[in-house]
């Protein structure tokens, strides 16, 4: 069974409409999604322009959809070690995990927007780095009490975080990973879901195999979660879908290369090998090369449906799809009536994988 969820990735500004009217939307839709019967919720991190600026902090957005819905999964895509000290994230955690009667998930991501590292003071060359030791701190505040710490980037004396997770030993983990086997091996090893992009099939698939490998060597049970994000528009005319969501999309990957442009301008890193070549090549993409690879699920009900089908055969298996519905300047109005469509004709079909 292929669980889906609603994501949120907020690629708009005061040009495009105020906060406030932008998150009361998005808790409409929360509190549609939970009556649909959706898994869960998931919203970025990321700081200062258009492509995620609008989402700071998604324990704050994930707290307020706790209190607009009763079953969804809470779930950060992801949050930001390289920007948070572990005992204050931790403390969070623990308190969205409490509000919501013990929904919360959480994602963890290293960053790789170099304007983010530039503002906060933080050097790129240590992202690996302290996203190693934050993820590793994080989870031992979660689970343990009184834990020391004498670390690279942090150090403090014995301490119990405060409060405590309603979920034991902690809430589920979840690492992004976009294309490196090492990130894909060590969620494994580790025992916590992966968050992947669904690029190109088989190269999704190798790292796949690399992960579920890592996850049963390691000893833990099952075959470890995988969640895919996907943009959607579900209409009931593929053709109109197609037309209305081209430019959306293509905004969206516009504002992907703007945020990441210092890439392209000079900016290097130990730790990002090859990111300039990579967000050159995102530059260059456009919605017809994400619709080919199945990565935008355009269209009608039975389109999307064979879409999901066939890349989940060709990456070799996926446990969550996380669908961005209501993205760039799509109109609200349209963005329900695709979430409705496609709960209703998309998602019973998805139950039998």
């Amino acid at each position: 069974m292929v669980n889906v969820g609603m994501a949120f990735f907020p690629d708009v500004d005061e040009r495009d409409g105020p906060a406030a009217d932008y998150f009361a939307q998005c808790l409409d839709f929360v509190e549609l999604g939970d009556h649909l019967g959706f898994h869960h919720v998931r919203i970025v991190e990321h700081y200062f322009r258009r492509y995620g600026g609008y989402s700071p902090n998604p324990i704050v957005f994930l707290a307020a959809a706790a209190q607009r819905s009763r079953q969804l999964r809470l779930v950060t895509g992801a949050v930001l070690p390289a920007f948070n000290h572990p005992l204050k994230l931790a403390g969070e955690i623990g308190m969205l995990d409490a509000i919501s009667g013990g929904r919360a998930e959480i994602g963890f991501a290293r960053a790789f927007l170099p304007h983010e590292f530039q503002r906060f003071g933080v050097d790129m060359n240590e992202s690996r780095a302290r996203f190693v030791e934050g993820t590793q701190v994080v989870r031992d505040l979660l689970a343990e009490e009184e834990v020391t710490h004498e670390g690279r980037f942090h150090s403090f004396p014995a301490t119990t975080s405060l409060p405590r997770p309603t979920q034991r030993p902690h809430p589920p983990f979840w690492i992004a990973a976009l294309s490196t086997e090492e990130s894909f091996r060590r969620a494994g090893q580790l025992g916590y879901g992966i968050m992947a992009q669904p690029v190109v099939p088989e190269s999704l698939r190798n790292n796949l195999e690399v992960y579920r490998r890592a996850w049963k060597e390691a000893g833990h049970p099952g075959s470890g979660r995988v969640m895919l994000a996907f943009h959607m528009l579900c209409m009931p005319d593929g053709e109109e879908a197609r037309s209305l969501g081209r430019e959306p999309i293509n905004r969206y990957l516009r504002l992907l290369a703007e945020g990441a442009s210092e890439w392209t301008t000079g900016a290097r890193s130990a730790d990002y090998v090859g990111y300039e070549k990579m967000i050159e090549k995102l530059r260059q993409d456009n919605f017809d090369r994400l619709y080919e690879r199945g990565s935008a699920l355009v269209g009608s009900p039975d389109e999307i449906t064979n879409m999901l089908l066939e890349y989940h055969a060709a990456c070799g298996g996926f446990e969550v799809a996380s669908v961005q519905f209501y993205f760039s300047n799509i109109a609200p109005e349209l963005a329900r009536s695709s979430l409705e469509l496609f709960a209703a004709q998309v998602m019973p079909r998805l139950k039998n994988l």
